[in-house]
């Protein structure tokens, strides 16, 4: 939601606040007019245009009938750097508004937002059902640490929806998935998905984090939360680790309470970096958009590729959900070497000048990896092929460099290989 022209007087440099208020007013605005405005004040401390740095771990009263008052009427300011930090909640404001959600949270990384979600929210007990194309990082929490305190866990085939349903008990909690899912770029049909959780009184979550609010706000089709890992398209620079939790204000206030206690909080800094590189997400996304399908198309046609998973290629299984539902398709393109060996394989990742060869995705440079190698290189055979991680994938994450600069660079790397 966007502030209103309204002047802020507690923002002058002679009152600056604890803390940064609310967004005053709605009004309606693109993602991109969003993505810059959202969440922040009109005026703020020093009359600065950016949100200042906020370095403190803990935040004074002048006297104590303010802090009465601060605890019975339950103001919006500081108190102490694991509750809150007021670049932390601009942030929070202006991820919830990109959302279209109510309430964001925000974590020291992805896997902690998942962690804090969830934690906040299952009891012994309780049972969460995963589609088996999630993060597997998000899968072995649940697997080898949830269910030491009795939380039971179910995987079920991604997309098969009929398989969740039949997968839920009366004991589940929670329906999880990502959409698209990492590397396998399958595309969840987010209304079914939710319509499940709705229809049998179970929480739905959607790690939305390779799609962005750009391309998808799986909230506005029904469901409950959403998670990114911050530190990909939404930081967008590789400079910094974050997570997200949105949705709404009563399902998200035990989420936040809990991370005070956990205190999985992120820094001053961070915050202040992630909010200025949200400001170019509608920008960043068009080009990673556009890149993505760009070399997804080249590698389709090149005589060395087996096959390509993109969901904007016709060729996708997913490909009509996602030309429905989503504005593009993002820069992550997952491909095969035909006939190749592991060590064959990471010749053509070798090769290459353009993408460095890292983990993560979403910034400005192009990434690029081998998934055998960089994720699953200790992970036996059979385990390998459970998580359908052939010696032949590579995975590349397309930045916003110039397409042709990339395709040429591909193709050399093809070729010399």
């Amino acid at each position: 939601m966007l502030t209103t022209n309204a002047p802020d007087p507690a923002r002058s440099p002679s009152a600056a606040p604890a803390t940064t208020p609310a967004p005053v007013g709605p009004a309606p605005a693109g993602p991109s007019t969003s993505a810059v405005h959202a969440g922040e004040a009109r005026q703020k401390p020093g009359f600065s245009l950016t949100d200042p740095i906020f370095a403190s771990s803990t935040y004074t009263f002048p006297d104590t009938q303010s802090i009465i008052d601060f605890i019975e009427q339950k103001q919006t300011r500081e108190e102490y750097g694991r509750y809150g930090n007021p670049g932390e909640r601009v942030v929070e404001d202006k991820i919830a508004a990109l959302e279209g959600g109510d309430s964001a949270v925000l974590f020291s990384s992805g896997m902690a937002a998942l962690v804090g979600l969830l934690m906040a929210h299952v009891n012994a007990g309780d049972e969460i059902v995963f589609f088996d194309e999630c993060y597997h990082r998000s899968r072995e929490f649940c697997r080898k640490h949830l269910t030491r305190f009795g939380v039971g866990f179910r995987e079920v085939k991604t997309c098969d929806y009929a398989a969740m349903e039949a997968a839920i008990t009366p004991r589940t909690k929670f329906l999880v998935s990502e959409s698209p899912t990492n590397p396998h770029l399958s595309v969840v049909d987010i209304a079914a998905f939710a319509d499940i959780g709705r229809r049998r009184g179970v929480l739905t979550l959607i790690d939305a984090t390779l799609c962005t609010p750009y391309n998808l706000r799986p909230l506005t089709a029904g469901v409950d939360f959403v998670l990114h890992s911050a530190t990909k398209y939404l930081g967008g620079h590789n400079d910094l680790l974050a997570g997200a939790v949105i949705g709404s204000t009563e399902l998200m206030e035990p989420v936040r309470r809990l991370r005070g206690i956990m205190g999985g909080v992120n820094s001053p800094h961070n915050a202040y970096l992630l909010e200025r590189g949200l400001k170019t997400l509608a920008l960043r996304m068009e080009r990673h958009n556009s890149n993505g399908l760009a070399v997804a198309r080249f590698l389709e046609r090149h005589p060395r590729i087996e096959r390509v998973l993109y969901p904007g290629l016709e060729s996708h299984p997913y490909h009509s959900i996602a030309a429905r539902t989503m504005r593009g398709c993002g820069g992550l393109v997952t491909f095969f070497i035909k006939d190749a060996d592991w060590r064959q394989t990471a010749d053509v990742i070798d090769a290459v000048r353009i993408p460095r060869i890292g983990p993560s995705l979403g910034g400005v440079e192009s990434l690029i990896e081998q998934p055998l190698v960089m994720s699953y290189w200790n992970y036996t055979p059979a385990e390998r092929a459970a998580f359908r991680i052939p010696d032949n994938m590579i995975r590349m994450s397309c930045g916003i460099e110039d397409a042709d600069d990339l395709i040429a660079d591909l193709a050399q790397a093809l070729d010399r290989t």
